[in-house]
C-alpha cells in the first residue's frame, strides 16, 4: 500500500494507516534484508560489520572510575613519599591548590608482589591482586586537561569539549552488533547523557542507559492496558509515517534512524528482560560478583550484567563505578570505593576467564586523571594529569606487565606516556579498527575518534 501524495492530511493519514501501514513496514523491511546482501548496509543499522583486519577483541567493557583514582595508592607504589611525609617537595608540582609549599603526603596501605609477574598491588585491591596475571597495568597515563569535565570528556570521547562521540558510539558505528535485539552500546551507569553520547554520529549509535534491577529500560516500558498487538500496530503505524515521509524527502535521512530505534525497541523489550535475568546464575557465581554483601552488591549486579551482555553479543559495555575524587579524607575514601568495586571486578575477569571470554573480551580500566604526590587539606589528594595508573586486561592484551612509569613521587611519567588518544587507538586496534581510518563526514569535515590529536598504538601491551 502506497499512501497518496495529495489530498491526505496527517489525521487521514493516521486513521487509514492503523488498517495498513503494517505492510509497508514488512516491505520495507524485506527490501532492507535484500539489501544486505547486495549492496553495503546503511549508517543507520547495526548490522555486523567487517573490521579493518583480524580483531581479537569482539567486546569491550569500559570500567569508568570517575573522578581520579590516587595511583601511588594502588597501583604505582612510591615508597619515598613515606620517607618525606609532611615535607616540602624537592621537585616541583603544579597544583590547583591555594597552598603555595604543598607538603608530600605519604602512604598509609602496603604493598605486596603477587602472581608469577611480581606485580605490586595495593592491600586495598586483594580481588584484583588475585588477578594480576592477566592486567596490563599502564603507570604513565597523561592528558592535558586538571578539571573533570574536560579530562571526562577527553577520556570518553577523545577530545576536550563536548559534542563529540564517545569511544562507544565509534566502535559501534564501526562494527555494529552481532545481536539485532540489543543495541550495540549500552551504559550500566548514573550520569549525563554526555558519558554515553553519539554526538554527530546517527543516534542509534549512542549508549543506551540499562539498569540492571526492576525495569532495566524504563522508557521502553509498555503502557498499563496495553497488549503486544496494541503496541505493535502504534509501531507499524508511526514507521509507516516515518517511511512514507522518508520517501518523500529522501534528504531526511535521520528518519531511517528514527524507524531502526523503533524496531529495535520494540525487540529489547523482551531481550534485555533475558539479559537482567540472574535466576540462573549460581550462588557461587554472585558471590564472586559480591552480590552477598550490602557494600559490592551495586557495582557486583552491573558487572554481572556486563558478563550477560557480552555473551549476547553487545559490542562495547560501559560502566561507572564509585566517586573517586578525594580532595580529603582520602583514606577512608579510597577504602569505600575499593570496598564497592574490587571484588566485583575480579569476579568479572575471573568469570570471564572460565567461560571461555576473556580472550575476546578487553577490560579497561581508569579514570579520567590521577592525584597529586602533595597533601591537599591536610589528609586528601588534588587532580594530576601528568602522571596517572590506568589498566587493561582480555582481549589480546599481554597481562601481568607493569608498562611507563612515573617519576620516584609519582608525578609526572617520565617513561613511555600513554595519552587518552594512544589508550583510544590501541582499545580501538584489538576491535580490528585503525582508528585514522574510522571516519564520518560531518559539517564538511572528515571526523574522527581522535581528531588531529597524535595517536599511537602502544604494541607493547598486545600479545
Amino acid at each position: 500500500m502506497k499512501l497518496p501524495v495529495v489530498g491526505l492530511t496527517r489525521r487521514e493519514a493516521l486513521t487509514r494507516s492503523m488498517g495498513g501501514l503494517g505492510s509497508v513496514v514488512l516491505s520495507w523491511m524485506m527490501h532492507q534484508e535484500s539489501l544486505q546482501a547486495s549492496e553495503p548496509r546503511s549508517v543507520y543499522d547495526l548490522l555486523p560489520r567487517a573490521p579493518h583486519f583480524k580483531a581479537t577483541a569482539k567486546s569491550v567493557i569500559f570500567l569508568f572510575m570517575p573522578g581520579g583514582p590516587s595511583q601511588m595508592d594502588l597501583l604505582d607504589p612510591k615508597p619515598i613519599l613515606n620517607k618525606y611525609d609532611g615535607q616540602d617537595s624537592p621537585i616541583k608540582v603544579v597544583s590547583r591548590s591555594f597552598d603555595a609549599k604543598p607538603k608530600l603526603l605519604g602512604s598509609t596501605f602496603k604493598f605486596r608482589k603477587h602472581g608469577q609477574s611480581g606485580l605490586e598491588v595495593s592491600e586495598l585491591l586483594p580481588g584484583l591482586a588475585s588477578v594480576i596475571d592477566e592486567v596490563a597495568v599502564i603507570r604513565s597515563g597523561v592528558t592535558e586537561r586538571v578539571d573533570h569535565d574536560t579530562a571526562t570528556c577527553h577520556f570518553l570521547t577523545g577530545r576536550n569539549t563536548t559534542g563529540f562521540p564517545t569511544i562507544g558510539a565509534w566502535a559501534a558505528y564501526g562494527l555494529g552488533s552481532e545481536n539485532q535485539n540489543l543495541p550495540a552500546y549500552i551504559a550500566l551507569q548514573e550520569g549525563g547523557l554526555r558519558k554515553f553520547y553519539p554526538g554527530f554520529l546517527p543516534s542509534i549509535y549512542g549508549g543506551t542507559l540499562m539498569e540492571p534491577e526492576g525495569i532495566p529500560l524504563p522508557d521502553l516500558q509498555r503502557p498499563e492496558g496495553w497488549s503486544v498487538a496494541d503496541e505493535r500496530s502504534l509501531i507499524d503505524m508511526v514507521n509507516g509515517l516515518n517511511q512514507f515521509g522518508r520517501e518523500q524527502h529522501p534528504e531526511l535521512s535521520e528518519l531511517d534512524t528514527r524507524i531502526a530505534n523503533y524496531e529495535l525497541a520494540a525487540r529489547m523489550q523482551v531481550e534485555a528482560m533475558k539479559a537482567i535475568d540472574v535466576s540462573n546464575e549460581s550462588e557461587a557465581t554472585k558471590k564472586m560478583y559480591g552480590l552477598d554483601e550490602r557494600i559490592s552488591k551495586s557495582a557486583g549486579e552491573r558487572c554481572l550484567l556486563a558478563r550477560r551482555l557480552v555473551e549476547r553479543g553487545v559490542r562495547f559495555i560501559q560502566l561507572q563505578l564509585g566517586a573517586w575524587d578525594h580532595h580529603s579524607n582520602l583514606n577512608a575514601g579510597l577504602k569505600k570505593c575499593c570496598n564497592e568495586t574490587d571484588k566485583p571486578i575480579a569476579g568479572l575477569i575471573q568469570d570471564l576467564k572460565q567461560r571461555g571470554l576473556l580472550d575476546s573480551t578487553l577490560i579497561v580500566w581508569g579514570g579520567e586523571f590521577g592525584r597529586l604526590p602533595t597533601a591537599q587539606l591536610k589528609d586528601g589528594r588534588d587532580h594530576d594529569p601528568h602522571g596517572f595508573t590506568v589498566w587493561m586486561a582480555g582481549g589480546g592484551i599481554r597481562g601481568g606487565q607493569a608498562y611507563g612509569a612515573t617519576d620516584e613521587f609519582g608525578y609526572a611519567a617520565v617513561e613511555n606516556p600513554v595519552s587518552h588518544s594512544d589508550m583510544h587507538a590501541t582499545i580501538l586496534h584489538l576491535m580490528g579498527i585503525d582508528v585514522r581510518k574510522l571516519t564520518y563526514d560531518y559539517d564538511g569535515r572528515v571526523e574522527t575518534l581522535i581528531g588531529v590529536n597524535p595517536a599511537r598504538v602502544v604494541k607493547e601491551l598486545i600479545i
